[in-house]
């Protein structure tokens, strides 16, 4: 006698956890965060293909909480600054910019230039901080949260070539593609950097400006950031310090600030 067959039941996959306004709320930022400029509640559903009432509800939620700003004359909203805040402080950022700050300030006023403090962020470069020049004619500065292009800037140029060689197969799969350089130009360029402990070059984007980066160490021995001057020639020799005093307070400052973060230079 046949037994009879045996009926299996199909199991449907496990449907993932959905929280529909927080990812709202998500897709909100992701999109104003590529708009310095803002956008109009109307262009923000037409965006994201939402409705204009269940966008509106977000907004005027994450308006409430400090999260987004309406510009009252356009009736555009952005992104404020409590995100890098929060960001901030809920990261290691926040001991790397509190040992940052006072001797980045110094090293602007002892350069008369600006310098910013770049950290990785998957495959991209991401500006936490930045010190001004405190030259009345004004200078070259990045913002804080302006993301720079790992590939071909200063600092990415630092950040890739002092990482943890274990992370490097992970680190190259998250830069953006198509790679602005060939991997293989890349790689000859952080092998340079590595010998000669920073990076300098004429800027990739701005005429006249020429970055000097060099890295900054936790305590566990691991690149943490880098500092970069972004120097400024002037026509009328007026600046306290050429291209390679400028080079040299950086490295100085850089190591200070490595130390404050408790890396030891003897490790």
């Amino acid at each position: 006698m046949k037994k009879p067959k045996r009926q299996t039941t199909r199991r449907t996959p496990a449907r993932p956890y959905s929280a529909p306004a927080l990812e709202k709320g998500i897709e909100i930022v992701e999109l104003l965060a590529d708009e310095p400029g803002g956008l109009t509640i109307a262009e923000i559903a037409s965006r994201l293909r939402r409705s204009m009432n269940e966008v509106f509800r977000i907004i005027v939620v994450m308006g409430r909480h400090g999260w987004l700003d309406k510009n009252p004359e356009t009736d555009r909203y952005s992104v404020t600054y409590h995100l890098l805040e929060v960001a901030t402080r809920a990261t290691p950022a926040r001991s790397l910019t509190s040992v940052a700050g006072p001797i980045m300030s110094t090293l602007a006023a002892q350069t008369n230039q600006s310098c910013h403090l770049v950290v990785r962020a998957g495959g991209r470069g991401l500006i936490i901080q930045r010190e001004e020049n405190a030259s009345l004619q004004g200078g070259f500065a990045l913002r804080p949260g302006a993301h720079v292009d790992l590939v071909r800037s200063c600092s990415g140029h630092v950040l890739l070539a002092f990482a943890p060689t274990y992370l490097y197969d992970t680190i190259i799969s998250q830069l953006p593609r198509p790679l602005s350089w060939p991997l293989s130009k890349l790689e000859a360029r952080m092998a340079q950097v590595r010998r000669r402990g920073y990076e300098m070059q004429a800027s990739a984007r701005t005429a006249g400006v020429t970055d000097i980066g060099f890295p900054i160490f936790g305590f566990d021995g691991r690149v943490a950031a880098a500092l970069t001057i972004p120097y400024l020639a002037v026509i009328d020799r007026t600046a306290p310090a050429t291209v390679n005093e400028a080079r040299e307070l950086l490295r100085k400052a850089a190591k200070q600030i490595s130390i404050g973060l408790g890396w030891s230079p003897t490790r």
